[in-house]
């Protein structure tokens, strides 16, 4: 297919338009191509931006709403492939310069998009599929067990994206844009060319979240899903072992049921804050942002907790903008002892706390604000050809 260079970009994604998290995600990169003069059009469930609506397609009245009682894994897996219909159905109409889609939901889109030369890119929120290991191509246990229902189930099972599916999502693609080093190994362990991944840290709001005076207190802050693979559990049980004096634990987000028994058990000074609409506001409450997660893409609260000037402790696996001395401490996943020795440092040390801050803050401002997430997408585009 010979593109023509005006034809648009089509964008598409099971998110919202604006909003939080894969919501602006989605709104900076259509802001993105609007602000550079592309012409484009998007897919998305819905649009809550101040962007031309025009050039928008929704699924605000698609019937695939109608399916919101089966749950959220189901849902959310039936939204994707309503998605990807749509999008398909649109690159065989007309002209496209370019098709920026998602994971797990643009297999079609991407097959569309071969078939008719248009470049392709997707975004990674995660890791790949097989996480930097070695897994066979066979079907697992788990999988197998889906293959053979019948009836209802089977159909509801349907609606689930298969690893099958995302793993001919990479291949089809003409470029994969990972969040961080570390996912960008787990792609590189599984043979993907390095050629075809452009790194792409997300952003974040510097107005929005800025520094404060930090507390004569030791306030510790974990922002994100209450859940194991974020290691909140070996933070727990750290924190009542060390029983720090004068000190804080606030917890902020959904409490999952495998963290509510040990909640139970918690010190007094370990508060469950659960959703927290001013989270700016809790950053700049406390001293220090722990995050001692095994498994991210590029976890948004390490940028939001630099731009409030916090150091943070956490995991190379939570992604780029955390340096090991220069604006925080990295420590091994799932190692309550380097977590441990970790907090118990920067509880002594409320001058490290205030150096490592001062540099997180200086590292994000100069290089993970939305007006460079923007920069670097454009980049990415600037990589594909016809």
């Amino acid at each position: 297919m010979n593109l023509n260079e005006n034809a648009p970009i089509l964008y598409a994604t099971s998110a919202r338009i604006g909003g939080a998290g894969l919501d602006a995600v989605a709104l900076e990169s259509l802001r993105a191509l609007e602000n550079a003069g592309l012409p484009w059009k998007a897919l998305a469930f819905e649009n809550r931006s101040e962007l031309p609506s025009a050039r928008i397609a929704t699924l605000r009245w698609h019937p695939v709403r109608l399916l919101s009682g089966l749950g959220s894994q189901h849902y959310y897996g039936a939204k994707k492939h309503a998605l990807d219909r749509a999008a398909a159905r649109t690159l065989g109409r007309g002209e496209w310069r370019v098709f920026h889609g998602w994971t797990g939901e643009c297999a079609r889109s991407l097959r569309v998009a071969k078939a008719r030369g248009i470049p392709s890119l997707i975004e990674i929120p995660t890791w790949h599929r097989h996480k930097g290991k070695d897994l066979p191509l066979r079907l697992t246990k788990t999988e197998r067990e889906t293959a053979a229902l019948q009836g209802w189930a089977a159909w509801k099972n349907g609606l689930l994206i298969p690893r099958q599916q995302t793993l001919e999502e990479y291949d089809l693609a003409d470029l994969i844009l990972v969040l961080s080093e570390k996912a960008e190994e787990t792609f590189l362990a599984a043979g993907v060319p390095r050629e075809k991944l452009f790194r792409h840290q997300r952003g974040v709001d510097v107005e929005r979240f800025t520094p404060a005076v930090p507390p004569e207190k030791f306030v510790a802050v974990f922002v994100g899903a209450l859940i194991k693979r974020k290691g909140v559990h070996h933070l727990l049980d750290v924190w009542k072992r060390l029983a720090l004096p004068d000190a804080e634990l606030r917890l902020i987000g959904a409490v999952h049921d495998e963290i509510a028994p040990l909640l139970h058990d918690a010190p007094a000074n370990v508060k469950a804050l659960g959703f927290v609409k001013d989270v700016a506001a809790e950053y700049r409450a406390a001293a220090v942002h722990i995050f001692p997660s095994e498994c991210e893409g590029s976890a948004k609260c390490t940028y939001e907790a630099a731009a409030c000037g916090l150091p943070q402790i956490t995991t190379r696996e939570a992604g780029d903008v955390v340096l090991d001395g220069v604006n925080g401490l990295i420590i091994p996943p799932n190692d309550p002892d380097a977590l441990a020795a970790a907090i118990q440092r920067l509880h002594a040390d409320r001058t490290l706390c205030a150096k490592l801050g001062a540099a997180g803050r200086e590292r994000v401002c100069a290089q993970f604000t939305w007006a460079h997430f923007r920069t670097r997408l454009l980049a990415a585009y600037a990589r594909l050809k016809p």
